[in-house]
C-alpha cells in the first residue's frame, strides 16, 4: 500500500490534492484522495503510463501547463 504522507513529503508540487514528483526527467502525480490514480508524463506533459482515465489525465496536465514553472528545480 502506498504512504500517502510519505508521498506527499517528497512532492515537489502539489495541486488540489495532486501531488507532482519530478525524478529523472518524469514526472509522476499521484491522486493523494484516490491513490490508485496515477500517471506519469514527460516535461512537455505527454502520458507515458497512466491509470487515470481521460478526464483526469486532461485536469492533471491542465494543472501541469499552467503551474510546471513552479516546480522546484532539481539543481536548485
Amino acid at each position: 500500500m502506498i504512504d500517502i504522507m510519505q508521498v506527499a513529503d517528497k512532492a515537489d508540487m502539489i495541486i488540489n490534492g495532486y501531488a507532482f514528483t519530478r525524478e529523472d526527467g518524469v514526472i509522476r502525480v499521484l491522486n493523494l484522495n484516490n491513490p490508485e490514480k496515477a500517471v506519469m508524463i514527460d516535461e512537455a506533459g505527454d502520458v507515458l503510463e497512466t491509470s487515470m482515465d481521460d478526464i483526469e489525465i486532461q485536469i492533471v496536465k491542465t494543472y501541469w501547463n499552467k503551474n510546471k514553472e513552479l516546480m522546484e528545480d532539481e539543481n536548485a
